[in-house]
């Protein structure tokens, strides 16, 4: 395993506080997007960035945005590389990104105890309480406004691919929930 410089250490900070373009309460870093930074001689540096989704029309930006900020700090030269192996997961959100969801309106990502593989099922669209969430033995997809795990799917997909489209059956507010990768 190679160690990364104290430099590359400071571009990957650097590179991570970027604000995601759909998300922009979230940096990169707490949405698990930026893998590693790579210096290469004295003023230039790769950057590996996994994509939340393939066809994620946010990656341009983020690659535009990585650029702009690690030349601001010297690097003359700045490649981010789309690095799809090992594939984003929801799980890469770090505790702060998902408390910033949480604040922000959107229900987090649930963690998934198994490695590999979200399962893909399209069971009932209603939670009433724990352990009756839509992928087996999950919790329910909770309200982010009141707390309450009784929720119900009103669209698998919302303002973008990432989400899908819940109301809460308590408060009766809707909000948009962060599908498990």
């Amino acid at each position: 395993m190679v160690t990364a410089t104290a430099l590359e250490a400071e571009l990957l900070e650097l590179a991570g506080a970027v604000p995601d373009p759909e998300l922009p309460v979230l940096t990169l870093h707490e949405l698990g997007v930026v893998r590693a930074v790579h210096v290469r001689g004295t003023d230039a540096v790769e950057v590996d960035l996994t994509p939340t989704y393939t066809g994620c029309p946010a990656i341009e930006a983020m690659r535009s945005d990585i650029e702009r900020v690690l030349r601001e700090h010297g690097m003359r030269e700045v490649t981010v590389r789309t690095v799809l192996t090992p594939a984003w997961s929801t799980d890469d959100i770090t505790p702060e990104g998902r408390r910033k969801l949480q604040e922000f309106g959107i229900a987090p990502p649930r963690v998934h105890a198994a490695s590999g593989p979200v399962p893909l099922t399209l069971g009932p669209t209603r939670t009433q309480g724990a352990g009756t969430g839509t992928v087996e033995g999950t919790e329910p997809v909770r309200c982010p406004h009141c707390g309450s795990a009784a929720t119900e799917l009103l669209s698998r997909f919302s303002s973008t691919a990432c989400k899908a489209l819940r109301r809460c059956l308590a408060c009766r507010e809707p909000f948009d929930h962060f599908k498990e990768l």
